[in-house]
């Protein structure tokens, strides 16, 4: 089996490096790259649905991003302890409307001992935000190193 550095038991200093390298592989918005993190396995919780395995993950991913246009995300570490990651996110998107959201949420992550995850578990609450208030402006893709995270942004 592939593993996915880094592995656990996560440090404070690892877990915030596997959070930073879900954030850039999300914000490529390609689910065939997003898929290779997670077990073949997987179980997840996101929303109301209830993915099993990559294929439906990917299934699941490629239905946001039909419909989450122009997503920009970040994420930021909560907690870690053995092979178990808390995060916080928060992401903006626009409906084919043209009305934009800033959605946030709580991820809940254990990993095998290879790396990959297994269990992803979000809540995520979308609150309708006007252009203005946008605070993601980066290009699509990943996060430069000097855009400010959640906790400077003050989210």
């Amino acid at each position: 089996m592939d593993s996915r550095p880094p592995l656990p038991p996560f440090t404070p200093e690892t877990a915030a490096q596997k959070v930073r390298m879900a954030e850039d592989a999300w914000n490529s918005r390609d689910p065939n790259r997003v898929v290779q993190v997670y077990t073949e396995d997987t179980r997840w919780r996101n929303r109301a649905e209830f993915p099993v395995g990559r294929e439906q993950v990917r299934a699941c991913l490629q239905r946001k991003w039909a419909t989450e246009l122009d997503y920009r995300l970040i994420k930021e570490l909560w907690a870690c302890s053995g092979n178990r990651i808390a995060v916080r996110f928060a992401y903006e998107w626009h409906d084919q409307a043209g009305d934009w959201f800033r959605s946030y949420g709580n991820e809940n992550w254990e990993f095998n001992a290879y790396g990959l995850m297994q269990y992803r578990h979000a809540s995520i609450n979308d609150l309708p935000i006007l252009l203005e208030q946008r605070l993601f402006h980066w290009p699509p893709g990943r996060r430069p190193d000097d855009h400010p995270g959640l906790t400077e942004l003050g989210l």
